[in-house]
């Protein structure tokens, strides 16, 4: 489709008419529009236009000067929007569409409440209760921009430039002033902003030169009672929430349902070092559930009846619309019982692809941390099955396709890309022990046998037992779980790697051992925290160890040393359900985000527990 014309604008318009002027509605659906051909010379002289349908096109932006004073509803639903700020031009607007639009998100559908006061319905449904939602939010924000303008105000030194101070400020609200859950972050940034930029008139930039800086006290360190291994600090954390909101059936009595694995979000600001995220999804039953940890909120929920979920992973893709702009898109992949692998575009809440990939229920999955299209399978038919699941095509549909067959001699229960070598190798944990593939691309063979399989005790001439638990703690330590009973061992890969030979099995270099509970209990899974030094497990009473192996990393103990005791161990709060207290309860699996200010773990009896970092 190329620029309009006033010819197709009187074609299209209602009541028909020889003059654009006196065009009421226009259809220009369907039409393949760009943001480009939306002529604001054109479209300004329909002075009494009242609606407007631009659903089914390819717009990505609106432009910002269309001239519609008299515009009441305006349909732009299934196009290629990732802003909406250009709305406000449109006062009047009673009636707005912009379902289908994959790049928006609760964020913008906040912006609209506060650009558009007239709206009644957006997308079909009344707008009152996201309208309060956005006014409470608003207020808050206000109260929280004044307090921080009056502290800085307070913290200025004589002389301060006028205009560098406003501009210094202005960043330093959008930093640091928040409010809400995470998911809502970009529109209470994009409002402190807008508020910081008109600051209180009762509060004077402008010091006297009298007036001294406030003194603020620094922050404390952070700190608290030794836990177990007294020579580490153990972590100030305090129990958040407790969420029940896999139940079948939404039924307040399920405390049954088995939650199997969480993982958080890949955080939304790009290149912003130490950013991380405190919306984590989790699976067990037939649900998948994305939630807010600072609320416990659960901000969307994917049911599949029939299924029950044992694995979940985050990918952020980079999508490069038709007009050639590139976005970022956060997927979940969802897997379990039934051998399908759900790709999940949470924010929009649609499942946007269905991968058929094993015949057997699928134990756990993972992407790949270098190529953001490629996925790892794994599943109870002994085999882990390389997948590209590709970028959506223009209805956001996914076509994936096999690149690699691994076979295992036992079930692969967790997969690890190695951390120095992700693109070379795979790491897995198994019924049957650790094993290690070649997952080169450049070479010939499709299907795989495993290279190494590795032992953990010296002298044994066979594969050890069951391992449930695999992480890297950083470049090159991996912390393993199910070889040795009530132990977690810590093991150089490199080490292990350059003394294997021509030989398999290859027995592990062990550089320490974590004391962990003694249960026979297995398949509890462990994760780690690398920016922070840190691993995590649960265990059959419900308590979260927590290892502080920062110690270990720099200087190993002697190899015959004890092992190795957590830092704390985090005991189960026993929550009330249905009246009583849930008193005996396993943590399958337990996940801190990357700056460790939110750990989630998930239970055997429907339990999703949150707790945060003082």
């Amino acid at each position: 489709m190329g620029p309009l014309t006033a010819r197709l604008l009187m074609q299209r318009g209602r009541p028909k008419s020889d003059r654009l002027g006196k065009i009421r509605s226009l259809d220009l659906s369907r039409l393949n529009l760009l943001s480009e051909h939306l002529d604001p010379k054109l479209l300004s002289r329909l002075k009494q236009l009242q609606e407007l349908d631009l659903s089914y096109n390819l717009l990505e932006t609106l432009p910002p000067n269309l001239g519609l004073p008299h515009l009441r509803i305006l349909r732009c639903a299934n196009n290629q929007l990732g802003d909406v700020t250009a709305l406000s031009q449109f006062p009047h607007l009673e009636e707005l569409s912009l379902e289908g639009n994959p790049f928006l998100t609760v964020n913008d559908n906040l912006k609209v409440s506060f650009l558009l006061p007239k709206l009644r319905k957006v997308n079909g449904k009344d707008a009152s209760s996201t309208c309060a939602q956005m006014e409470n939010l608003n207020r808050e924000l206000m109260n929280r921009v004044t307090a921080h303008w009056e502290k800085f105000v307070a913290a200025l030194g004589p002389g301060k430039e006028t205009k560098k101070a406003q501009a210094d400020f202005v960043k330093s609200a959008v930093r640091d002033v928040c409010y809400g859950p995470d998911s809502l972050r970009e529109f209470t940034q994009w409002r402190a902003r807008l508020v910081s930029l008109k600051r209180p008139d009762d509060v004077p930039l402008n010091l006297p030169s009298t007036k001294r800086a406030c003194n603020f006290p620094s922050a404390q360190t952070e700190g608290g009672p030794s836990g177990p291994d007294s020579s580490q600090p153990a972590l100030q954390l305090e129990p958040l929430h407790f969420l029940q909101c896999h139940s079948r059936n939404n039924s307040p009595q399920d405390l049954k349902t088995q939650l199997w694995a969480c993982a958080f979000e890949p955080a939304w600001e790009e290149g912003h070092s130490g950013a991380t995220s405190q919306t984590v999804a989790t699976c067990g039953g037939e649900a998948v559930c994305v939630i807010d940890c600072q609320t416990g909120i659960v901000l969307h929920k994917y049911k599949a009846p029939g299924e029950e979920f044992f694995s979940v992973a985050w990918t952020a893709l980079t999508v490069v619309t038709q007009a050639g702009h590139k976005k970022r898109w956060n997927v979940l992949a969802a897997a379990g019982l039934r051998g399908l692998v759900r790709l999940l575009h949470v924010r929009a809440g649609f499942c946007c692809g269905v991968i058929r990939a094993h015949k057997k229920a699928i134990a756990t999955l993972c992407f790949s941390p270098i190529h953001e299209t490629h996925l790892f399978t794994a599943s109870y038919d002994k085999r882990i099955i390389l997948w590209d699941i590709g970028v959506p095509n223009r209805d956001y549909e996914f076509q994936a396709s096999q690149l690699l067959t691994l076979d295992s001699t036992s079930i692969p229960l967790r997969l690890c890309p190695v951390a120095p070598y992700p693109d070379a190798y795979l790491l897995a944990g198994c019924e049957g022990g650790c094993c290690c593939w070649d997952v080169r691309l450049d070479q010939p063979q499709k299907r795989r046998v495993c290279e190494v399989e590795f032992i953990f005790s010296a002298g044994s001439q066979a594969p050890g037992q069951r391992v449930d638990g695999l992480a890297f703690v950083n470049e090159d330590v991996v912390a393993s779980k199910g070889s040795g009973l009530g132990t977690i061992c810590l093991w150089s890969w490199s080490q292990t790697w350059a003394g294997r030979g021509s030989q398999s099995p290859v027995a592990v270099v062990v550089l320490a051992q974590l004391q962990w509970s003694s249960t026979e209990l297995a398949y509890f899974s462990l994760s780690a925290c690398p920016e922070k030094g840190v691993v995590l497990c649960g265990d059959e009473e419900g308590s979260v160890w927590i290892y502080d192996v920062g110690h270990i990393l720099k200087q190993p103990p002697p190899q015959l040393a004890a092992p190795q005791a957590p830092v704390q161990i985090l005991k189960w709060p026993q929550p009330l359900a249905l009246g009583q207290p849930v008193t005996k309860t396993m943590v399958n699996t337990v996940v801190a985000n990357s700056a460790l200010t939110y750990l989630t773990a998930l239970t055997d009896s429907n339990i999703i527990a949150v707790w945060r970092r003082c």
